[in-house]
């Protein structure tokens, strides 16, 4: 492919370090309303080694808000977030799907970019010279399928970290510099983690440093206390990938979580088994038995979920809203991903019965213990463990389940884009079930559903070692021949440090940082005002927890305001509204699980205790935020539940400086306003101005901080050549049905 000479980008300050431009075409047209052109952006489209960026110095009609990303301008798509690139002749009755090193041959007048984000992004090349919008095309196409991982942008941004401007080598990125999150990749985390959760009988195990035994598995590890080194040097070889079994947590009973892939010597299964199970039986207090819990066997696969969210793309962004509500929420069950949320939640639940009730240790097991088991265990430690519901504790639970675990984050982004069949939404679908509890319990969780959505589209922007690999072994050795290909002197690192993405900093302000703290969040300490004293308080299980008496914001606060007849929905009175539903499930016999999930719904909750999700699909919801927030007929203006967030915000941080004055005038001193306007944790503050509420700004709506501005608005499209092109996809754009269309 024939591309223009590259050179350093200099065309905007979100340009990232080591990125460049590798082509470029003037005079084009992004399409931002179907329905006229008038609101229509010209500018320069432009093809990095990072992303396709839209410079123009026209501003959006009606985008008076949007969180700024530094590595993204607000036109910017990252070239791994482009799931097909299409072109399109509408003189010549003409389209392709662009794959690498493709040819062209026409002249393309329209390219239509299909994001994994759910973006639809369309540009005109009307004005444009046709080579330069070829060219342009080719170039996308191309950088959008690297052929390598080592040409993921990650290896140059990172790799220019290691070189000052004077040419002397330098420290590179440090992942551990400033944050809290622990990333479970040394000894010292894992001790840690073993004391916090009272695992006495368990031990951090460092036989698979320099990755001798598995592969996949982590340097360091923890294995009960009984078993030896040599007994699991021993084992390892008799377990699919030499995958010896992990610790994930311990109940405060004692029972421990281990998760464990399949053992692939049938010979010696039952031995094995055997001895695994005894190790970890003699780790209880109690020697209480293990419960096996086979997740290939009751969760769906990796391709199951994989078209359940083809189909949920095409109901949420290509498909036309139905005319009634019943069909299109009838298109949405058919596509299976709601039921796929409730199934792992369910089964989450099922572990943590097993757990809580029974007293017993369990055994997630799973073919190669790098998928399925992802889920499960992050789900059954967020229902069980306060901690891991704090934003530094969630944050270190993806890293020690997901990254150190194993899980194939290259194959399943499909960043390569080179075998469809390995790619699965996996991480997503977690994201979604964490949602669906946050949604019922918001304010046991620290974070906010923006730091969700925020976190999900971080696997899009391919610079983070959290996103990147398959495994801690694939990241080290890619960054040492990518560092010895372009002559980098590491020093005393023995890889390529790349930043974890819990560095928020490489993509966000402190201010717009403050989008991810949640002000209903009811954490172990927090300070109260008795008789005028500042007092701080821990909360316990009790039976009196009247704090944690609100299930959460009932429906219509959610929507900014409380109507004549809403109150603050106590526990006990959602029970006797969902009666009716729970008469329906006890008309079947009641096993013991279902018996304990009853009881426990029949107490107050305790936002530090144990959580379970109500599973009835009537209590599930689509997460819009996610989903929708591209869509600009899904979009509510001064609505949705950013508003009630608002005024949350607005009142917390007013609490906040009242308690800041009120320390002022004990005489322990204070913050000045101006500071503390500074410092405050929530992203809206209160005025300066005594007694003056502020209004909501107008920019909110239901999609915020995103806007769908800019994104193709499908009901608009009737009558343009666009509108039989698309009307020919069935699930998702495939190369079979472009062929079979016709303009």
């Amino acid at each position: 492919m024939h591309t223009t000479t590259t050179h350093y980008i200099t065309l905007h300050a979100n340009a990232a370090r080591g990125e460049i431009v590798v082509n470029e075409a003037n005079f084009v047209k992004k399409c931002i309303s179907t329905e006229s052109c008038q609101d229509d952006l010209w500018g320069k489209l432009v093809c990095t080694n990072f992303k396709v960026s839209f410079i123009t110095h026209n501003s959006l009609p009606r985008q008076k808000f949007q969180c700024t990303h530094r590595l993204l301008g607000e036109h910017d798509i990252p070239l791994a977030c482009v799931e097909q690139v299409v072109t399109v002749n509408d003189i010549k009755g003409k389209q392709k799907i662009l794959g690498s090193n493709q040819k062209l041959k026409f002249n393309p007048t329209e390219l239509i970019l299909y994001c994994k984000d759910f973006r639809i992004i369309r540009f005109r090349f009307d004005e444009a010279g046709p080579e330069s919008a070829k060219k342009v095309c080719l170039a996308i196409a191309h950088y959008s399928h690297p052929a390598d991982p080592q040409l993921l942008f990650g290896f140059e941004y990172v790799g220019k970290r290691y070189h000052g401007s004077t040419g002397e080598t330098m420290n590179g990125v440090d992942p551990g510099g400033g944050l809290q999150t622990p990333l479970f990749d040394c000894s010292s985390d894992w001790d840690r983690e073993i004391k916090r959760t009272g695992a006495s009988e368990w031990r951090v195990c460092t036989i698979n440093q320099g990755y001798f035994i598995s592969p996949s598995l982590p340097e360091f590890f923890v294995v009960p206390v009984s078993l030896a080194d040599q007994d699991l040097k021993q084992y390892a070889c008799c377990f699919y990938s030499q995958r010896i079994p992990l610790w994930c947590w311990n109940h405060s009973s004692g029972s421990a979580l281990v998760r464990m892939s399949n053992i692939s010597d049938p010979l010696q299964q039952r031995k094995v088994e055997q001895r695994i199970s005894s190790a970890i039986i003699k780790s209880h207090p109690l020697r209480s038995d293990v419960f096996k819990s086979d997740l290939d066997k009751n969760l769906p696969n990796i391709q199951d979920i994989q078209a359940a969210l083809l189909k949920l793309r095409q109901i949420c962004v290509i498909e036309p809203f139905e005319e009634s509500e019943e069909k299109w929420l009838s298109s949405l069950e058919s596509s299976r991903w709601m039921e796929y949320v409730r199934t792992f939640l369910r089964h989450a639940v099922d572990v943590v019965y097993m757990l809580e009730s029974r007293h017993v240790s369990v055994i997630l097991l799973e073919k190669e213990d790098r998928d399925l088991s992802c889920v499960i265990s992050c789900l059954v430690q967020l229902m069980c463990d306060p901690h891991c519901r704090s934003l530094h504790g969630f944050q270190g639970l993806i890293q020690k389940e997901w990254v150190m675990a194993g899980h194939r984050f290259l194959d399943r982004c499909n960043h390569l884009k080179k075998n469809d069949k390995e790619e699965s939404p996996l991480f997503l679908l977690f994201l979604d079930c964490v949602w669906q509890l946050w949604n019922q319990y918001p304010a046991a969780f620290e974070f906010t559903e923006v730091y969700l959505t925020v976190l999900g589209d971080s696997m899009w922007v391919p610079v983070f070692s959290t996103f990147l690999f398959n495994c801690p072994r694939q990241r080290a050795e890619h960054s040492r021949d990518f560092a010895s290909s372009k002559s980098i002197h590491l020093g005393q690192d023995q890889a390529l440090r790349f930043p974890p993405v819990w560095d928020w900093s490489q993509q966000f302000s402190l201010k717009d940082q403050t989008l991810f703290n949640n002000p209903l969040y009811v954490g172990k300490i927090a300070t109260c005002v008795q008789n005028g004293t500042v007092k701080t308080f821990t909360h316990r299980r009790s039976k009196k927890n009247y704090s944690s008496t609100l299930r959460g914001v009932p429906s219509a606060l959610r929507n900014g305001s409380l109507g004549p007849n809403d109150t603050l929905t106590r526990r006990n009175s959602l029970i006797l509204r969902l009666r009716s539903d729970l008469s329906q499930m006890r008309e079947q016999q009641e096993t013991p699980s279902e018996r304990f999930i009853r009881d426990w719904f029949s107490r107050p909750v305790d936002l530090q205790g144990l959580l379970l999700p109500q599973l009835l699909p009537s209590h599930l919801s689509v997460w819009k935020l996610y989903f929708l927030r591209w869509v600009p007929e899904a979009q509510i203006p001064q609505g949705g539940p950013i508003t009630a967030f608002h005024k949350l915000s607005v009142l917390t941080d007013e609490i906040e400086m009242l308690q800041n004055q009120l320390r002022q005038y004990k005489g322990a001193g204070c913050t000045p306003k101006n500071q503390h306007m500074e410092h405050s944790k929530m992203y809206f503050k209160v005025t300066l101005t005594p007694h003056q509420c502020p209004a909501p700004p107008e920019y909110l709506s239901s999609s915020f901080p995103f806007s769908p501005v800019g994104n193709l608005c499908r009901p608009g499209i009737t009558g343009t050549p666009l509108s039989k092109f698309l009307s020919g996809a069935k699930i998702w754009l495939s190369t079979e049905t472009l062929a079979n269309e016709t303009i």
